[in-house]
């Protein structure tokens, strides 16, 4: 069995979009998020926004793509939406020498600075995601920019789970299980049998929910929801879940919390009749991003 890179944690997940404030009305106005890094590269602007949990959830936008345009290629292509997993690791290169045996190709590999190394692991390899691996000498914090909202959901939301479909779970558990070490909690059917999934945390949250068609569900037009979304791709980031203190949003009342575009669904594979009265924003209503609304526990199907 392949070597595990030890100490390796879901650090964020990242989604990208054509500017911050694009996205400050939702993740932070609407969910709470705080400012907790973020400043301005060469080719694009990373910034954090951080949950009630500790859970982050980070935003990316161009900037200077002439000089490095990785980022405005990406929403070209694709739109915005979600971009990368990003998972801190003690010792960046001892991991690339693991994940190069476990037959990965670590590309954009930067070992040259001692407070932030960095590398990545291609879609076509890493089930449709990119997967940043990263090395950092300490935690970044910075002050938040001008215009970043000031008046925000409190308490905030807790992002309890990324939740991320695949063609094929056994491919997933390889990479994000026996390669990046998670620690396998729960692993199953959903209630219909059309998916499967399998639950995985780390130190700290957010914790990865993989989920894929059920193999004995045959691939017929309609009989599989989720394999036709998928169509050819290996795998997609499916939806991000959060948590809003109270639960407000159950029983069809959201009480004081009123999110725009989220509505009630009891269909998306990734969540259970357990994580109760749960609403969904779409992805074109969203940033090319879905995200659920769950009970505050974190919960699964067993």
């Amino acid at each position: 069995m392949p070597s595990r890179i030890d100490g390796a944690a879901l650090d964020h997940v990242a989604v990208a979009v054509e500017r911050w404030s694009d996205a400050w009305p939702r993740y932070a106005v609407e969910l709470g998020g705080t400012w907790s890094s973020g400043g301005l590269n060469v080719g694009f602007g990373p910034s954090q926004l951080r949950y009630a949990n500790g859970g982050r959830v980070e935003i990316l936008q161009p900037w200077r793509p002439q000089d490095n345009p990785f980022l405005r290629r990406f929403l070209d292509r694709h739109g915005p939406g979600p971009h990368h997993l990003t998972f801190k690791v003690p010792d960046l290169a001892a991991a690339l020498d693991l994940a190069r045996d476990a037959g990965f190709t670590p590309v954009g590999v930067d070992l040259g600075s001692p407070d932030w190394k960095e590398a990545f692991l291609h879609p076509r390899q890493a089930t449709g995601i990119v997967v940043q691996l990263a090395q950092a000498a300490y935690a970044w914090e910075s002050p938040a920019p001008e215009g970043f909202p000031t008046s925000r959901r409190d308490p905030a939301a807790s992002l309890l789970r990324v939740t991320h479909a695949l063609a094929d779970l056994g491919t997933g558990l390889a990479l994000f299980e026996g390669l990046l070490g998670g620690r396998r909690t729960a692993h199953g059917d959903a209630p219909d049998r059309t998916w499967e999934f399998a639950d995985l945390e780390w130190p700290g949250p957010p914790t990865l929910r993989l989920v894929a068609p059920h193999p004995e569900v045959p691939g017929t037009p309609g009989a599989d929801p989720l394999r036709t979304w998928l169509g050819a791709l290996p795998g997609r980031l499916h939806h991000l879940a959060f948590a809003v203190p109270g639960d407000q949003h159950g029983a069809g009342d959201p009480g004081p919390f009123d999110p725009a575009g989220f509505r009630p669904r009891a269909d998306v594979p990734g969540l259970f009749p357990t994580d109760g009265a749960t609403l969904v924003v779409e992805p074109q209503d969203n940033l090319g991003t879905r995200l659920a609304l769950v009970r505050p526990e974190e919960t699964t199907g067993t």
